[in-house]
């Protein structure tokens, strides 16, 4: 009940150049095969393709440490 044989494929085949037409199958095979192509040597130019390097980590430099203002004898005695 669920395979289908030689004359079911047949007749299958037929209404479908009937509704689409000889032409009109050949255009979206040829488009479906371009497809595939397009994909195929997109894959090949992603694994060809160069990884960059990491950009270049900007180091913070911070200014050294001033040291704190010693308290001068007059500030101690205020």
């Amino acid at each position: 009940m669920g395979s289908f044989s030689l004359p079911h494929l047949i007749v299958l085949a037929l209404v479908v150049l009937v509704l689409f037409g000889r032409g009109r199958i050949s255009e979206m095979m040829g488009d479906f095969g371009k497809g595939i192509k397009n994909f195929k040597q997109g894959m090949t130019e992603e694994e060809n393709k160069p990884v960059p390097p990491p950009p270049a980590q900007l180091q913070q430099q911070t200014p050294p440490a001033q040291p704190a203002p010693q308290p001068t004898p007059s500030d101690q005695a205020k």
